[in-house]
């Protein structure tokens, strides 16, 4: 299950991809459009910036924006940013891999084989969407 944090950073993001590119979005209208906390919505935006993601203009006229072209942006990455881990066992992720202490051979456990094909077939789905065809809310 998705946080919260992630589902406003997908509705944040999906927000500024329908605005017009490099023009600076005053982070009040993102929060009043997507119903999201301004204080949440602040530490989201600021976790978006640092991964370059987004980038902001202080004083008149600033705001957030996009540093790349929505259809750049795959709703994968973003998820990994904001939540970590797509893969639902640690043994089996992509880019958070653990071993699990309780498996003794994760070639033959049945468990860590059905979620990696819970893993590839969600990748799937998640890499070939980008902020371009991703309209939360709409």
């Amino acid at each position: 299950m998705l946080s919260k944090k992630t589902k406003y950073g997908l509705k944040a993001l999906s927000f500024l991809a329908k605005q017009e590119q490099n023009v600076p979005v005053l982070i009040s209208d993102i929060s009043t459009s997507e119903n999201i906390s301004k204080k949440f919505l602040e530490s989201i935006l600021l976790t978006l910036k640092k991964s370059g993601i987004l980038s902001s203009k202080k004083g008149k006229g600033g705001g957030y924006f996009l540093l790349k072209k929505p259809n750049e942006i795959k709703i994968a990455t973003i998820i990994r940013l904001l939540e970590g881990p797509i893969a639902m066992l640690p043994c089996v992720s992509l880019n958070y891999y653990e071993k699990c202490d309780d498996c003794a051979s994760e070639e033959k456990c049945s468990l860590s084989i059905l979620m990696a094909e819970v893993r590839d077939s969600t990748l799937k789905i998640l890499e070939s969407k980008t902020l371009e065809n991703f309209n939360c809310g709409d």
